[in-house]
């Protein structure tokens, strides 16, 4: 096996990875989105004709809400200080899509991949929610991390497919 899964013990089984002898160094996490809709519904996005308000604006928080939320959410994940949660959406007009970035920094024992990824995903949920009266057939899709640094493991990006 090329990797030992660290959250189960030596019996099998789950636990809370002990971080406490790790340096704490900088780490950086960049996470990927997309929320696919109809042509309709982009332009009002972007025209900001939505009646529960500005999505972008609601989602950006939202997101960043969520990245300080994700050890709460997700089992076994340790609590981090995050030093910065930054959201950017990218409209494309070819697609119908918006597509969300997520660069999550911290100085800390361990990384800031699922806050990242948990940044995305809730931002794409809220952009879902706040338009679901007008199509209720978007796609939240490509949930994916970018790349990470900092750590024993160093740098990470994704192979370009």
């Amino acid at each position: 096996m090329c990797c030992e899964l660290t959250h189960l013990d030596k019996d099998g089984d789950l636990h809370m990875v002990d971080i406490t002898g790790k340096e704490e160094t900088k780490r950086t996490a960049v996470a990927h989105a997309s929320i696919r809709m109809k042509e309709q519904t982009l332009k009002a996005i972007s025209s900001g004709s939505i009646k529960k308000g500005n999505v972008m604006t609601t989602a950006k928080i939202a997101g960043i809400m969520a990245a300080k939320k994700t050890s709460e959410l997700i089992p076994l994940c340790h609590n981090i200080n995050l030093t910065e949660v930054e959201l950017q959406f990218n409209v494309d007009l070819e697609e119908n899509s918006i597509h969300i970035t997520s660069t999550v920094r911290c100085v800390g024992k361990t990384g800031a991949e699922m806050e990242a990824l948990t940044a995305v995903t809730v931002a794409a949920l809220t952009i879902y929610d706040m338009c679901k009266a007008m199509d209720k057939g978007m796609v939240i899709e490509q949930i994916y991390l970018v790349e990470k640094s900092g750590g024993k493991s160093g740098e990470w990006k994704r192979e370009q497919t």
